[in-house]
């Protein structure tokens, strides 16, 4: 029998497409996120290394695109990948690729951080802005590491079973059987890698982030980010009730920035007005005793108490008009923030990163660092690919419908048959395209059945609001009077 006939035959009378094609597709791909010979251009290194740094960054790339659970494994199939799409200068070994990475991961991410905002803003195109801002989420979250020494000694807390929380749960737990049984002592702290992520809302984007150890500050990681990186125009910030403090506020105004940010009982504010609360919000101001007596200037912001969902909860903006900045906006905002909490969930679980692998801490941050850039670069691949299959179908297309298990299931699906065949007919470019999460008429409620309440999480509560003494009202009056307000 001809083998044309016989493996139409297997395939259901269907021909089966060779996969070969895919081979020059996924190449293109890399080499459109990593030109080869403009990132690094204009960087040094050491005088002997035998890698090209473009290559070491897509081979980085690939490293991370990979389902294998050991590291070493996965770095096995990136040499089988690479070679078969002909970038042989690259690392040759598990070892020089780790090394490189880590020497060298502040120049390499840099560029990269650079190079994947630019295609952000140039592929997002209409979908970049809303309502001519730039809507940017932040928040943080915690991943787990191997208990080494390496990693305890760079991640965990050393003050950690000593602050106020940890003394207060050693109280609810005295009469446990646990605290009375030697046999069963508790576990020592496990070394666990701060995240905090800064997220475009419209694109569903990782824009920026930093790493830490376990006791680093999301606040003082935002506050770094803004020092050193620069934001487009009209950038409006939004996060939860931890992002908080006059500090905190103050540098992102000071970086031409406004913000949205939720508040509870855990902030102080000072009013002009009788009875701000009970009008539902008003102007308000942040003026602690501290900066108060040493001369730095009040923050006047606008409170908004808003219903998202059946929750009624306090906004704090710098955005003083309403007019600007409505209160259907505002609560739109702040659910499209929740997103961010989605991109965790698809890094600890479809990254399969909850855990990571590295026994090296150094080796560790390069592991998680590159598995954030890899996620962020998968899905900026697919929202390119959807983007231009939706409009050349005229067909209504957001962000929102891209799905990154997916998107990572096409990348790997191809990195499997490179240079083999294909089960489907559809090229690369296409299941990116088609990487889009399923819509379906839910019927029931998607809310867990046994789902225990917390005891010791209390309500956010009401921020605290007082009107301004005498001589607080005298010290504002002085300091419009000298800066002109």
């Amino acid at each position: 029998m001809n083998r044309k006939k016989q493996a139409s035959r297997s395939s259901g009378g269907r021909p089966v497409p060779s996969r070969a094609n895919d081979d020059r597709l996924f190449r293109n791909l890399v080499t459109f996120v990593l030109p080869e010979g403009a990132l690094f251009s204009k960087d040094e290194f050491h005088g002997n290394i035998k890698w090209v740094p473009e290559q070491l960054a897509a081979q980085a790339l690939i490293w991370s695109w990979q389902d294998s659970r050991n590291v070493t494994d996965a770095f096995v199939k990136t040499l089988e990948v690479c070679e078969r799409i002909q970038l042989t200068e690259g690392a040759k070994t598990y070892t020089a690729f780790m090394n490189a990475l880590g020497r060298y991961r502040g120049i390499i991410g840099d560029r990269l951080r650079s190079r994947h905002q630019e295609l952000a803003e140039e592929i997002g195109g209409r979908f970049f802005h809303k309502d001519a801002r730039v809507l940017m989420g932040f928040d943080g979250s915690r991943v787990t590491a191997p208990r080494t020494v390496a990693n305890e000694k760079a991640f965990c807390a050393p003050t950690y079973g000593h602050g106020t929380r940890a003394k207060y749960g050693k109280k609810k737990s005295q009469g446990l059987r646990r605290e009375r049984n030697k046999q069963h002592k508790v576990e020592p702290q496990e070394p666990q890698v701060w995240i905090t992520m800064l997220w475009h809302m419209e694109l569903r984007l990782p824009w920026t982030w930093r790493l830490g150890p376990s006791n680093s500050s999301e606040r003082g990681h935002v506050q770094e980010i803004l020092k050193e990186e620069d934001f487009p125009e009209n950038t409006l910030f939004c996060g939860d009730a931890g992002f908080v403090g006059y500090s905190f506020w103050k540098s992102i105004l000071d970086a031409g920035s406004d913000f949205l940010i939720r508040v509870g009982g855990n902030v102080k504010l000072l009013s002009e007005q009788a009875d701000i609360q009970r009008l539902s919000g008003g102007i308000v101001l942040c003026w602690p005793k501290g900066k108060m007596d040493s001369g730095e200037p009040p923050l006047r912001l606008r409170l908004v108490q808003v219903k998202v969902g059946k929750t009624k909860m306090w906004m704090l903006t710098n955005i003083l008009n309403g007019l600007k900045l409505t209160k259907k906006q505002i609560v739109r905002y702040y659910k499209s923030r929740w997103g961010i909490e989605v991109e965790f969930r698809g890094l600890k679980q479809t990254i399969d990163k909850q855990k990571l692998r590295c026994r090296n801490n150094e080796r560790l941050l390069a592991e998680l660092d590159w598995s954030l850039r890899g996620m962020a670069i998968a899905e900026l691949l697919a929202l390119r690919e959807q983007i231009a299959a939706k409009a050349l179908k005229s067909v209504d297309y957001t962000p929102q419908d891209r799905s990154l298990a997916n998107t990572i299931r096409a990348l790997r699906n191809c990195m499997r048959n490179l240079g083999g065949r294909n089960k489907t007919n559809d090229d690369l470019m296409t299941e990116l395209a088609n990487a889009t999460v399923q819509r379906y008429h839910n019927k029931t409620d998607k809310r867990a059945r046994y789902r225990p309440k917390n005891p010791d999480k209390k309500p956010l509560g009401v921020p605290q609001v007082r009107s301004l003494t005498g001589k607080e009202r005298e010290k504002l009056r002085k300091y419009r009077d000298e800066n002109a307000i």
